[in-house]
């Protein structure tokens, strides 16, 4: 596994590039538009990762590369249509985190093949500067899970290997949500008592959904889950507990989106679970209040009265 291939030269891809440059490998970055891959490729930087710089040997390019190993890194709402360009050789690594409008599938649902999930509580600022960090590697394969440590994990990036896939594609998918939901709390001033029963109500969604859908709670209280959790609903760099924040402080959904490049996934994620759940017969009040808030269904105070007023019950 001496060559790979990032597929996806967003900030979360460039930071995968830079670390398995770190851990010795041969890396090609394929970035989707042209132009960014030759700006990119000249410059050393990625305008959505400004603080990273990229050595000098990784290659940027258009054209799909074949590699040993593939890291799948772009937003769950296009991962079909890359998903489809992909040449069949090399061990493929989904890092995409979201349900698929329409279809509500899981990341792994939407490749169709064999394939590992990288996911975990990591800032793409930070792996890219080389700060400690772990992840989980998720695959029934536990061969898979070994070859996608091997290959990727170093001193600081540490990577934990589990048999569950399906528990943490739905930790990865509801903590964007979620941390919507925690920002949305701060914004609007509730506190961080109330934030703090927010983010453990929803941790318990979580968990409920996964085990309804053949994974483990368990998984969901690790670095998956849990783990993402504490680092998407309190850290100033997530886009989604900022775009909650903001949100939570009477800003107008339009304008927020206008002004960002980067996709929140928590936003189209959010109905796309809501359903999911649905169909399951999980019950999500805290992803329904949020899906109903950027749906533009119900205003943040219909939803915060919503939820406050729902009938006592044991934990």
């Amino acid at each position: 596994m001496n060559n790979i291939a990032v597929i996806g030269a967003g900030a979360w891809g460039t930071a995968l590039a830079i670390q398995a440059h770190r851990a010795g490998r041969n890396v090609t970055l394929w970035a989707r538009d042209q132009a960014r891959a030759r700006d990119i490729s000249a410059t050393r930087r990625n305008p959505h990762l400004p603080s990273a710089v990229l050595p000098a040997d990784i290659i940027v390019t258009n054209t799909m590369p074949v590699a040993d190993m593939l890291l799948l890194v772009v937003p769950v709402q296009h991962l079909r249509a890359v998903a489809d360009r992909l040449p069949p050789e090399g061990m493929l690594v989904v890092c995409a985190k979201g349900v698929e409008l329409g279809t509500l599938a899981l990341p792994l649902e939407i490749v169709g093949r064999p394939a590992a999930v990288l996911t975990g509580p990591n800032f793409a600022h930070e792996v890219a500067a080389g700060l400690p960090a772990a992840a989980l590697v998720a695959a029934s394969d536990p061969a898979l899970c070994e070859a996608v440590a091997a290959a990727l994990g170093t001193p600081g990036f540490r990577l934990y290997a589990s048999p569950d896939p399906i528990g943490a594609q739905i930790g990865g998918a509801a903590k964007n949500v979620i941390a919507i939901a925690s920002g949305i709390v701060i914004g609007a001033g509730l506190g961080e008592n109330a934030r703090a029963a927010l983010v453990s109500r929803g941790l318990a969604e979580m968990s409920r959904l996964a085990a309804a859908l053949g994974g483990k709670a368990e998984t969901v209280a690790g670095l998956s889950g849990l783990g993402d959790l504490m680092l998407t609903c309190a850290g100033t760099a997530s886009r989604n507990y900022s775009l909650g924040l903001a949100l939570g402080k009477g800003e107008a959904m339009a304008a927020i989106l206008a002004g960002r490049q980067a996709v929140t996934e928590g936003v189209a994620t959010a109905p796309a679970l809501v359903a999911r759940a649905h169909a399951a017969g999980v019950t999500m009040p805290i992803c329904q209040a949020v899906a109903g808030i950027v749906g533009g269904n119900f205003s943040v105070a219909t939803a915060i009265d919503a939820l406050l007023s729902r009938p006592r019950r044991a934990e």
